[in-house]
């Protein structure tokens, strides 16, 4: 295919801070599009400017429309970083357009501005992005001594970071309001966390230095202290949630049923090990969702999705999973519509703690293949004046990888 299609970055500094090649591009367009501030950055081009539609899809379908034309699309920065560029050539979309047809002129990120702005290396921060998406799902990197850029949505994402930190006991964190970079009007801000009150420009990168701490640090990897969820005691404990977690393999973008969730521990914990993962906790009883939707906001995973249900009946429809766990209504037909539902190289753990489950998951290892494990943990209490091991209730895992 023969590339009709320009996707360009460009910074504060405008037409000047574009290469020959790109500025060319602009100079000869029919078709520009882009938001206010980008055709701002563009002036004196003859070319007819076309602003963002809305919804993202129906964008998708406005540029296919020019299709014949010299069509450029304008964004901020790096197409294929946090932006637009990447959305636009993504075949996981409803509506893309193939990366054959597409040429990418690069510019500065925001990522690489902030960092040197800050005097930080990039490559040992984490970039997130705040646009577009819930500002908690920055949670899971809030650590002692972190350094985080963040993309953000306007001048209220400072304020809403700022509260995050100081809920979870970061509140001597550092934050930076970088606006405008490499442009005119650059503007720099610091504050504190626990006192954060400044104004923000509208359009500004965010950099946080993360300082302090609860008296319990929460990691990434899975096996959270149960205390760190909401929950009415049936849930799946904190050892064998991290055994059960490391069979399912959480991996970037991958989605995850979780069966009979509960208080959605297992899901919280699959999205925060891996960057984009995704989950769909299915339950019937209204107040486990409930306490599963407190987990994800208070945990940093905003967008798992809760459906309310009977299962198997309840797993119709549902996008194809990458793995799938069952923790509560564990039967033969659940089984079955989830291994149908699996693609190769898919994951199936499901946990058992009574006879009557166990026995099923005897029978679908029979019948199936995979592993059938007895898990056991011990824990040391207080027994009068000395210590001895109190056993928590056995549970028996099957896993299966299709």
């Amino acid at each position: 295919m023969t590339p009709w299609l320009h996707i360009i970055g460009i910074g504060e500094d405008g037409m000047a801070g574009l290469s020959a090649a790109a500025r060319a591009q602009v100079e000869q367009a029919e078709i520009i599009i882009g938001g206010d501030r980008h055709h701002a950055l563009a002036p004196n081009v003859t070319a007819k400017r076309v602003a963002w539609p809305s919804p993202f899809d129906a964008m998708i379908e406005t540029i296919c429309g020019y299709r014949g034309k010299r069509v450029i699309v304008l964004v901020t920065g790096d197409p294929l970083w946090f932006s637009v560029g990447a959305r636009i050539a993504n075949p996981a979309s409803p509506a893309y357009i193939p990366v054959q047809e597409i040429t990418y002129h690069p510019q500065l990120s925001a990522f690489q501005w902030a960092a040197a702005r800050m005097g930080w290396s990039l490559a040992d921060v984490e970039t997130l992005t705040a646009h577009g998406r819930p500002a908690e799902q920055i949670v899971p990197y809030f650590w002692p001594g972190a350094r985080l850029l963040i993309l953000t949505a306007g001048a209220q994402t400072p304020n809403e970071i700022a509260a995050l930190l100081s809920a979870r006991g970061y509140g001597a964190s550092r934050l930076t309001v970088l606006g405008a970079l490499g442009g005119p009007d650059e503007a720099r801000i610091e504050g504190n966390a626990q006192n954060w009150t400044a104004p923000s420009p509208a359009f500004h990168t965010l950099a946080v230095e993360v300082e302090g701490g609860p008296d319990t640090l929460l990691p990434r990897v899975p096996g959270l202290p149960d205390d760190a969820f909401v929950h009415d005691g049936k849930m799946t404990k904190r050892e064998i949630r991290a055994l059960t977690l490391a069979k399912l393999m959480p991996a970037r973008g991958a989605l995850l049923w979780d069966v009979g969730c509960g208080c959605g521990s297992i899901a919280v914990e699959w999205m925060r090990a891996a960057p984009d993962a995704q989950a769909i906790g299915i339950d019937d009883k209204p107040n486990r969702l409930a306490m599963a939707r407190e987990n994800a906001t208070t945990l940093g995973t905003p967008r798992l999705k809760l459906i309310k249900g009977r299962v198997p009946v309840a797993l119709a429809d549902l996008p194809a999973p990458d793995a799938i766990f069952i923790g509560g209504a564990i039967t033969l037909d659940t089984i079955a519509r989830c291994l149908a539902a699996l693609p190769p190289q898919g994951r199936l753990v499901s946990n058992a703690v009574t006879l009557e489950s166990e026995s099923i998951l005897a029978a679908a290892q029979a019948e199936h293949g995979g592993e059938l494990v007895r898990l056991a943990v011990q824990r040391a209490e207080p027994v009068g004046p000395y210590r001895g091991w109190r056993a928590a209730m056995p549970v028996t895992q099957w896993n299966l990888a299709t």
